[in-house]
């Protein structure tokens, strides 16, 4: 089958098919992804979904969670869609980490486009079962939901109402043997009942991404956050980063060339920083002391 510039083809057995796919239900028969194909079978990797008309809580948690997955090695799937995914896609990339976004319509016409979607093109992998040239259509999204969680080892539903597509996505993932985690909101917001409904369900509560290592048994192995970066510390030297935010609010690209650091290894550190609450992101990917 010809196959569109800049999108690969992939079947099982292939050498870059991802094998946790073999044992879900109604597999596909062929993937087609545009970007970097052997991301598929990055390990491990968590979806992280939620609202398409998120609260600015629920858009932070997502930011926060993602991030802190991204640092600790962790990669990110999601399904594009304004809101909660497109956060922590946009999280994972900030942090040159592992997304992949799975669509329900052709890889060379993703819904929603634009920014992001050109961004996971090149930088990360937009997957779809459906061929190249296929519209969107409301129907595709409800089944493309099994391969968002067949794609990962966990899901993490960060903010839902209570009928959610996103429920959908964490029953596929029960169904499929994958933990599924909640974060809980304000009990008397129409946003929190999805995550609240999950949590009575028997979803596993996670109010601190150390939780979600914790279930793939990395918390001790990647990062123990709590412990190694916020615990009380002997006096030391001011670290440079924060005394390089010392009145300014600057981007990671102008804090690591202030510091000498790899921007890598800033991000990295960043993270750290905002979850001990010493330093905040704001509008526009700027930093600042918190």
């Amino acid at each position: 089958m010809a196959t569109p510039t800049g999108i690969v083809a992939l079947e099982p057995g292939s050498p870059t098919w991802p094998a946790r796919l073999d044992g879900i239900e109604a597999p596909p028969e062929r993937l087609w992804v545009r970007g970097r194909a052997e991301l598929l079978s990055h390990a491990p990797l968590v979806a992280v979904v939620g609202s398409r008309s998120p609260t600015p809580y629920g858009e932070a948690q997502a930011l926060r969670f993602a991030r802190a997955l991204s640092a600790a090695g962790v990669g990110v799937v999601s399904g594009l869609a304004r809101g909660i995914d497109q956060a922590a896609h946009a999280a994972a990339l900030e942090m040159r980490g592992v997304t992949l976004a799975v669509l329900g319509c052709g890889v060379d016409r993703p819904w929603p486009g634009g920014e992001h979607a050109q961004r996971l093109a090149r930088d990360g992998a937009l997957v779809s079962e459906l061929e190249p040239g296929t519209p969107p259509r409301r129907h595709h999204f409800p089944r493309r939901n099994r391969l968002i969680s067949g794609l990962s080892d966990a899901v993490l539903v960060v903010e839902a109402a209570f009928a959610s597509g996103s429920l959908i996505t964490a029953r596929w993932a029960a169904d499929q043997g994958r933990p599924v985690l909640a974060v809980p909101g304000r009990v008397d917001h129409p946003m929190a009942r999805g995550c609240h409904r999950l949590l009575r369900e028997g979803a596993l509560l996670a109010e601190d991404p150390e939780d979600v290592l914790r279930e793939l048994g990395l918390a001790a192995e990647r990062m123990q956050l709590h412990p190694r970066v916020c615990a009380p510390q002997p006096a030391r030297a001011v670290d440079p980063l924060l005394e390089a935010l010392r009145g300014e609010t600057l981007s990671a690209d102008e804090l690591a060339a202030r510091t000498g650091r790899s921007l890598a290894e800033l991000l990295t550190r960043l993270v750290e920083l905002e979850l001990c609450g010493e330093v905040a992101r704001g509008p526009g990917g700027l930093w600042r002391l918190g």
